[in-house]
């Protein structure tokens, strides 16, 4: 710890001795009466250069101890930080398990807030919620006859234990609502516009509150009106998931792999100006609502293998389809009212079993390719 002061002590010597020496080259030719007042002179001089050596030697000493000073306080203060960011993240985690919904929306808002303030958590605790999303969940019954049943037996203290821990279904149903819609309102991005003056390049970011290249897992989630309409995200796992209610991924932009591979839609699902960048699987995938991709763009290889159409479907304008895979896909036949559009690369061929089946039209049979098809 103390190395440092004889190499100091040397420098200070060296400074005297060296100032001394180059001070006394000429004494014997000065007349001996100045000898005597020279060498006090030359003393003074010595023990000067040799003090400000000093003073500068304790000057990088107090600057090297400044900075240690400093750093330790960075360190300590880069520690506490992290420890109150887990400490944060741990109690709100724990709140997602808790009985009460005001509790568990609690957890998910405090998870939000602490993503947004730590880009480097933000990514961890999408997890988190998608965790959540995916645990098993069958949404309230709609039987309103059934409802007033339930609350006069609440009313009453005649209440039944349900198989959910204790969970009331609605109330569940509103905090995957939340998470549902704290995901979206993250994800969601809206492109500035140009700037046209210098006043508009110094507006704060309009998407201040996007959080980028996150990746989804809610594979086997059970969704209820998913939204995830003007979204941009990077690989989205959507295999085996259940839609209850209507799906919007209307100009969503999926820029890596996107699967809804094996995935349930029982409302509605649009597509409609969405952009998928990568490989995308829509395989074994059941659309018991409409299904719309009109001016959808797929870059990558699209599987529709399997896929099953049971209402109306809207194609127009969609691109990168002419390649798709769609091996055993099937269209339930419909009324003629049922309008379905199909792209232009594709041809509905009649089958045994009373469905339809897809395939890409023959390119000697142009004829049979078919833009617009009313069953």
């Amino acid at each position: 710890m103390w190395w440092w002061v004889l190499p100091a002590a040397l420098l200070i010597g060296v400074a005297a001795w060296s100032t001394t020496e180059w001070l006394l080259q000429d004494l014997n030719t000065l007349p001996v009466p100045e000898r005597v007042s020279t060498r006090i002179e030359v003393a003074r001089t010595a023990l000067a250069a040799a003090a400000g050596v000093g003073a500068a030697v304790t000057l990088m000493l107090a600057v090297r101890r400044q900075r240690h000073q400093e750093l330790a306080t960075a360190h300590t203060t880069h520690d506490a930080a992290e420890r109150r960011v887990t400490e944060l993240y741990t109690k709100a985690a724990e709140q997602l398990g808790n009985d009460q919904a005001p509790v568990r929306l609690a957890g998910l808002y405090a998870l939000e807030r602490l993503a947004q303030d730590t880009p480097a958590l933000r990514q961890t605790i999408v997890n988190v919620i998608c965790s959540y999303l995916r645990m098993p969940y069958t949404p309230p019954c709609e039987d309103r006859s059934k409802k007033i049943r339930a609350a006069q037996r609440t009313s009453r203290g005649l209440a039944r234990s349900d198989t959910s821990g204790g969970r009331d279904p609605q109330e569940e149903l509103q905090v995957r609502l939340t998470a549902q819609r704290i995901l979206a309102a993250h994800l969601r991005y809206v492109a500035s516009p140009a700037a046209r003056g210098r006043w508009l390049a110094r507006r704060i970011n309009s998407d201040a509150r996007h959080w980028p290249d996150i990746r989804l897992d809610l594979a086997g989630a059970v969704l209820v009106d998913f939204d995830l309409g003007t979204c941009r995200m990077g690989n989205a796992d959507f295999g085996g998931t259940t839609f209850t209610g209507d799906a919007w991924f209307d100009e969503a932009a999926f820029t890596r792999t996107a699967s809804f591979i094996g995935a349930t839609f029982a409302g509605d699902a649009r597509f409609d100006g969405a952009t998928f960048t990568d490989h995308t699987g829509f395989g074994e995938a059941t659309f018991t609502g409409s299904a719309s991709f009109r001016s959808t763009a797929f870059t990558g290889t699209v599987w529709f293998v399997g896929t099953t159409f049971t209402s109306g479907t809207r194609f127009g304008e969609a691109m990168g389809l002419e390649a798709a895979e769609l091996g055993g896909a099937r269209v339930l036949p419909v009324a003629d009212d049922v309008r379905r559009e199909w792209p232009s690369a594709w041809q509905v061929v009649a089958g045994t079993d009373g469905w339809q089946t897809l395939r890409l039209a023959s390119a000697q049979d142009p004829e049979m390719s078919t833009r617009s098809l009313l069953d």
